[in-house]
């Protein structure tokens, strides 16, 4: 399960909404061996895509040096769709290099209605997860 900041799931929706026609994408840093997403880095798309994305290399280098300083890792890896469901593609499993990542997909497709899901993409096999949107991540889940 992927249990996220309101402000958090707000701003990845948001970010999505703002680059729609094209991909948004970004990380969500959190303490390394956590599991909580706590820090949101909106990434540029370097592909500049309706279809596609890409970190841009030198910014990916930058944020991956600063969350090892930190002792961070990327707790939430996303992205959206702009007229597709929010289910990973092929390349989207491709390119899943992180198996202790949430990878979340938004899907900008309809403009009155979201859809946001949580996936966990190891060795190729995708797994749907819940998401809760939580005001705090101390708290206990209901």
């Amino acid at each position: 399960m992927l249990r996220l900041p309101a402000a958090i799931y707000d701003a990845i929706i948001a970010h999505a909404r703002r680059d729609h026609p094209n991909e948004a994408c970004g990380v969500v840093a959190g303490p390394a061996g956590s599991d909580r997403p706590q820090r949101l880095v909106e990434m540029l798309n370097a592909a500049g895509s309706p279809t596609f994305y890409q970190f841009d290399s030198g910014e990916q280098l930058t944020l991956w040096k600063a969350m090892d300083e930190a002792d961070e890792e990327p707790v939430v890896i996303y992205h959206s769709h702009t007229a597709t469901q929010a289910y990973p593609s092929r390349t989207d499993i491709a390119l899943a290099a992180e198996p202790n990542a949430h990878y979340v997909l938004v899907s900008t497709a309809d403009p009155d209605s979201v859809e946001f899901r949580s996936y966990r993409i190891v060795d190729g096999e995708v797994s749907e997860e819940p998401v809760e949107k939580v005001d705090d991540l101390d708290a206990p889940s209901p």
